[in-house]
């Protein structure tokens, strides 16, 4: 079931937006973490708007009580959906450092350069852990990263994905740190109920160049987020030498449907 959100993405390009590779401009966020602040986003006639798209029909029917209300069953949701090397499938390893610093969240700037901050008052936790498959012959290793965030209401998450859309008209090309850049970005948006995607309320994808100073470039860059009640989930994939965009695709929808099943298997209701 998860699936289809993830391949509906990949392959129905709604809103284009490009950069060469070698302009300035993304700290990783889009390594798959998520938005820092809530300053746009989409009215409700699905143009740039004052605030976020209205509530789409749940996918699932969440039981009250276990949704996290408190930092610590912030942390404890996060431990519980958050992706691991199995995630992705075979392969795939833990990069070092593993898990990203809970208190820092990453912020896009003007200059379309990510930054380092303390996280937004919305947000009760947020994590990313960072994945690997390693190079072999005629082959560089492809980086992957996954993201949970949990927020304080429904709202603040909407307020994330709408503001996801307007980094990427705004930056089309960014520097995700030093050495690392993405461009020529192609988004994709889906509401809940849109064609296939019925696992989330919302769901984004991003899909571009990736370069680096380290592995060379451009090769093919891939991000997904989704958006079910008052969390976010997100996978990134930074492609390689010798690797396909296939090949990287697969790794990102595979990790995004197994949040997304982790997601509902921690909310929904106990028959």
């Amino acid at each position: 079931m998860p699936l289809s959100l993830a391949l509906t993405l990949t392959t129905v390009l709604l809103a284009g937006c490009s950069g060469t590779a070698g302009d300035p401009g993304k700290v990783e966020k889009r390594d798959a973490s998520a938005s820092a602040s809530a300053s746009a986003s989409t009215d409700s006639g699905g143009g740039t708007g004052t605030g976020p798209a209205p509530e789409a029909t749940d996918p699932l029917d969440p039981d009250p009580a276990r949704l996290p209300t408190t930092k610590a069953a912030a942390r404890d949701f996060i431990d519980r959906v958050i992706a691991d090397p199995d995630s992705f499938g075979p392969g795939v390893v833990k990069r070092s450092p593993y898990e990203s610093d809970p208190a820092t969240w990453p912020v896009l700037g003007k200059d379309c350069v990510w930054q380092q901050r303390k996280p937004a008052f919305s947000v009760l936790a947020t994590r990313t852990r960072s994945f690997e498959v390693p190079a072999e012959k005629g082959k560089g290793p492809v980086r992957l990263a996954a993201v949970v965030t949990v927020h304080r209401t429904r709202e603040d998450a909407a307020w994330e994905m709408a503001e996801s859309i307007e980094e990427t008209m705004r930056c089309p090309t960014q520097q995700l740190r030093e050495g690392e850049l993405i461009g020529s970005m192609v988004a994709a948006a889906l509401f809940g109920g849109e064609a296939t995607q019925t696992n989330s309320e919302d769901a984004l994808s991003e899909r571009g160049q990736y370069q680096s100073s380290e592995l060379g470039g451009p090769y093919h860059y891939a991000w997904q987020q989704a958006q079910t009640l008052q969390f976010t989930v997100a996978v990134t994939g930074k492609g390689a030498k010798g690797r396909t965009e296939r090949e990287i695709d697969d790794l990102v929808v595979q990790a995004q449907a197994a949040m997304l099943v982790r997601l509902e298997s921690a909310v929904e209701k106990q028959s």
